[in-house]
């Protein structure tokens, strides 16, 4: 199937993370993020998507990953995915095909209605397994972004040519 993509928008915890909060003895959120990701990332860039994190949590390690993965747009603390995405959506211009997204659990199902693509861990919640276009094998936090942006890419035949311009090789 030939899509074309113009937005991916990822959840964080339990999609780029094992779905753990982890605290410091002073009070700070840790997360521990995949670095495979990364690929996933940087070869959605060279194709032309642009990255939406969007996530109901705030967190500065999010802000600093995000920063690092050079994400087009960080939305935290959004505890009503449908109505900023509907709203994101209307002032971008983008139709429901030209979006496409990544998320794990129930707060993830509404939103997932506005997106023409749907993408998801192996250990997401059952509602979520049973829309996704594609679950990935990995769990969350363990490189199932990077997966399912790999699995979405290699059915447009864009997967090799952007990992190949992004890393230099050929694969």
């Amino acid at each position: 199937m030939k899509r074309k993509l113009k937005l991916l928008v990822i959840d964080v915890d339990g999609t780029m993370t094992d779905a753990g909060i982890y605290y410091d003895e002073n009070g700070n959120e840790l997360k521990k993020f995949c670095t495979k990701d990364a690929a996933g990332f940087f070869a959605a860039h060279k194709v032309g998507i642009q990255i939406m994190v969007l996530t109901g949590r705030e967190c500065a390690a999010t802000t600093r990953r995000m920063k690092e993965m050079k994400v087009e747009y960080l939305y935290q603390n959004v505890k009503d995915k449908v109505v900023f995405l509907k709203q994101f959506l209307a002032e971008h211009g983008l139709s429901k095909e030209e979006v496409g997204y990544i998320g794990d659990d129930l707060n993830d199902l509404p939103p997932m209605s506005l997106a023409g693509y749907v993408g998801c861990p192996a250990d997401s919640c059952p509602e979520i397994l049973e829309i996704a276009d594609y679950i990935s094998q990995a769990k969350g936090g363990q490189g199932a972004v990077r997966d399912v942006i790999e699995h979405m890419l290699r059915e447009t035949g864009e997967w090799t040519k952007a990992v190949s311009e992004v890393y230099g090789i050929g694969v």
